[in-house]
């Protein structure tokens, strides 16, 4: 089947910039809407941003102005640019694609291993 790969986490300073990307490779025939999660110690994981195959983006109203979600659907990459970083912005990144690996286009949730952001001064 297919594979997701995170990269891009790292320690930032309040206000600072971090870009992830997550690179979907395998059987991949299509690929749907892709997005991020996020999940903090204790807390629940949430949805951070999600862009569907033609480009439309979508924010959870706490990352709206500040990060910007895209896609190259020929690198089958999506990515995550994150501006003006808070503290409450730590937590382990997840990304998912919905992916269908043959023709049939039966599309399947697929998860990324996570990468850890961590904003503090």
């Amino acid at each position: 089947q297919a594979q997701l790969v995170e990269s891009g986490g790292g320690l930032v300073q309040p206000g600072g910039s971090l870009r992830l990307s997550c690179a979907a490779s395998g059987s991949i025939f299509s690929i749907g809407t892709m997005g991020w999660y996020r999940q903090a110690p204790g807390k629940q994981r949430e949805l951070v941003a999600t862009i569907n195959s033609s480009g439309s983006p979508n924010y959870a109203d706490s990352v709206k102005g500040r990060f910007t979600i895209s896609r190259d659907n020929a690198k089958n990459t999506v990515y995550l640019q994150m501006n003006s970083l808070k503290p409450e912005d730590t937590a382990v990144y997840y990304c998912k694609a919905n992916i269908a690996t043959d023709q049939q286009r039966n599309f399947f949730r697929y998860w990324g291993q996570g990468t850890q952001v961590t904003v503090s001064s």
